[in-house]
């Protein structure tokens, strides 16, 4: 047994040898493979490095040496990392080329940005080597590499900021590009739409003069679907002058002096906003003087400094002035300015019936067209004189109630007709053109500037003229007696007649009172006839002395160019009127007549008596 149990032992033994030479020869296996896997990881590891470089000296090739194992194996994980389409990011520029820009996106990642997004209007790219910039993974083009785009990741940005501003009701700011339908279109870095009535707090007619400027505006509404953003600018102009208007309400005062601007012009005054609140310069306030056209003087947005004449808190309104700020200049005028001085003023403005002078800031007096010069005729003061010109004038009245003041600009040279009338006596002659003819008389040129005047009733002393150009002609030269000169009034008087002797003085004694006169009817009037006596000289008969009869119309009786006969009632030299009557002629021829009758029938009875006295006394004899 003891045999059999060694025998067992003894194969046990062998068993545990073999498995422990198995063992062993496994251990060396293992050992082995252990080796070999460790050669095979390091060779990986190297061959890993060396890819790792190759990325990295790909995507940087500023980065050298040799860093340790776990940080290049870090590196490599992250490169690795798939960059996120459409998301935006900051990147660092890295080269600049022609026509490409290079941008680090992250984790040794590189990217490019077409050129033409970041040059200016002069064609220079606008960002330099080691500038970061906000960009968009927009794709991979056909060779795997990334492209970039700023314009986008911005519009992107910009429509965040759209959102915020909406919801957090603030300004965001943009530039008016152009004018469209029913508005304007703003430029936010995406088209936005300014409608017309939110431009401003009033109503805009030239929406073009804000193209170009740039203002904070509202978004009223957006719908990024449909790329739509709606502006406001009128929005934070009242919120403005809201503000503005309580500062200016609780500052206000009477008899205080602001500062405004000029918001509107109008023909009886100016609005001036103050700061949220709008006054009034009536036109009367403006100035000491007259001032007819607040337009002439002002312009919108013009600032000027104003006085508070009143304030309304309740009805919020105010009223300005602005001359009284300067001392009242009429109070002093008369003392100033005293009648007949000769001054010096500025022309300010002409007119066709003269022309306004500025004596001082308030102070205007007018040059009637008439007070201009002594002789020379002008058609309008502008042909003599311009606005700004500096002249001397005389005073001539000063009315402070209406605060006028009359000025002569002929008083301050001598008077030309103080010397006329030496030198054209009453009674002399002169021989002078005929220089116009009108329907009452013709002027005669004296000398230059100055015209006589010949009416037509000293035209003839016999001749009835209807019109003077049925005798006279423009240009004609003739002789005439100087009959009066005028010199207050300016007036030349001459008469034609008067050279020749006045016959009337003679007609009073030719044709006295009773004496039977022969003419022709030359007109026939309502009131009566007229008869021509002789040349010239013509007498009325008036409707009542044309007939014993009763006439209703002078025409029953008598035509133009019948002769007549009558008897000289009246003969007034003074006013060469003659009357005369028909009926007084009448009455005369029927009495004698009758006379004549009488006287004869007295000779024929007394011849009758003596033929008789005849026949008896040859009877008898028989």
């Amino acid at each position: 047994m003891v045999n059999n149990g060694n025998i067992i032992s003894n194969q046990d033994a062998d068993q545990t040898g073999r498995e422990e030479k198995e063992a062993e020869t496994t251990e060396e296996k293992e050992a082995e493979t252990t080796e070999e896997k460790k050669v095979e990881t390091t060779a990986e590891k190297e061959a890993e490095t060396t890819e790792e470089k190759k990325v990295e000296t790909t995507a940087d090739e500023l980065t050298q040496g040799t860093e340790e194992s776990a940080e290049f194996k870090e590196l490599y994980e992250q490169s690795l990392q798939s960059v996120q389409m459409g998301g935006v990011l900051t990147g660092k520029v890295v080269q600049i080329n022609s026509d490409t820009v290079m941008v680090d996106v992250g984790w040794k990642t590189e990217g490019y940005i077409p050129a033409r997004e970041l040059r200016d209007d002069q064609g220079n790219v606008t960002v330099n080597v080691g500038d970061e910039i906000e960009i968009l993974v927009d794709r991979r083009d056909q060779d795997g590499n990334l492209v970039l785009s700023r314009d986008k990741a911005a519009k992107i940005k910009i429509w965040d900021d759209v959102k915020l501003a909406c919801e957090q009701n603030t300004p965001i700011n943009g530039t008016i590009i152009e004018r469209v339908k029913g508005g304007l279109s703003v430029d936010i870095g995406i088209p936005a739409f300014l409608p017309g009535s939110q431009v401003d707090i009033r109503p805009v007619r030239d929406l073009d003069r804000y193209v170009g400027q740039t203002f904070p505006f509202m978004v009223l509404k957006y719908d990024r679907k449909r790329n739509n953003v709606v502006l406001s600018r009128r929005t934070i102009l009242e919120n403005e002058r809201e503000i503005e208007k309580r500062d200016t309400l609780q500052n206000i005062e009477e008899g205080k002096i602001v500062e405004g601007v000029i918001k509107n012009i109008t023909d009886y005054g100016l609005f001036i906003d103050l700061g949220g609140i709008d006054g009034l310069l009536h036109v009367t306030d403006i100035s000491w003087g007259r001032i007819t056209r607040p337009s002439d003087h002002f312009s919108r947005g013009e600032k000027i400094r104003v006085k508070v004449l009143s304030f309304d808190r309740e009805k919020e309104r105010v009223a300005l002035g602005l001359k009284q700020l300067t001392p009242n200049p009429w109070e002093i005028i008369k003392d100033k300015y005293p009648v007949h001085s000769i001054i010096e003023g500025r022309v300010v403005n002409l007119t066709d019936y003269g022309v306004f002078v500025e004596l001082e800031p308030g102070v205007e007096g007018l040059i009637h067209v008439s007070e201009m010069f002594w002789t020379r005729e002008i058609r309008h003061p502008s042909k003599v004189l311009s606005i700004g010109q500096k002249i001397q004038v005389m005073v001539l009245d000063i009315n402070t109630e209406t605060k006028r003041i009359s000025l002569g600009l002929k008083q301050t040279t001598a008077n030309p007709w103080e010397s006329l009338k030496q030198k054209y006596p009453e009674g002399s002659i002169i021989t002078g053109v005929i220089r116009n003819i009108t329907n009452f008389g013709i002027f005669i040129g004296v000398e230059e500037g100055i015209d006589g005047l010949i009416h037509m009733s000293d035209i003839s002393w016999k001749q009835r003229v209807k019109h003077p150009s049925e005798l006279f002609k423009k240009g004609q030269t003739i002789e005439a007696m100087v009959l009066n000169i005028d010199v207050e009034h300016e007036k030349f008087s001459l008469g034609l007649k008067q050279i020749e002797t006045n016959p009337w003085e003679e007609i009073s004694v030719k044709y006295p009172s009773g004496s039977t006169v022969k003419g022709k009817v030359t007109n026939v009037t309502e009131f009566g006839i007229f008869v021509e006596i002789e040349e010239g000289i013509e007498g009325l008969v008036h409707i009542s002395e044309l007939s014993s009869r009763r006439v209703k119309s002078s025409a029953e009786l008598f035509s133009l160019g019948d002769s007549v006969t009558a008897i000289v009632k009246n003969v007034d030299p003074k006013s060469r009127k003659i009357r005369l009557s028909i009926k007084d002629y009448e009455a005369g021829a029927e009495g004698h007549s009758v006379n004549q009758y009488i006287n004869n029938k007295e000779n024929i009875g007394s011849s009758l008596g003596k033929a008789l006295a005849d026949v008896k006394i040859i009877e008898t004899k028989s």
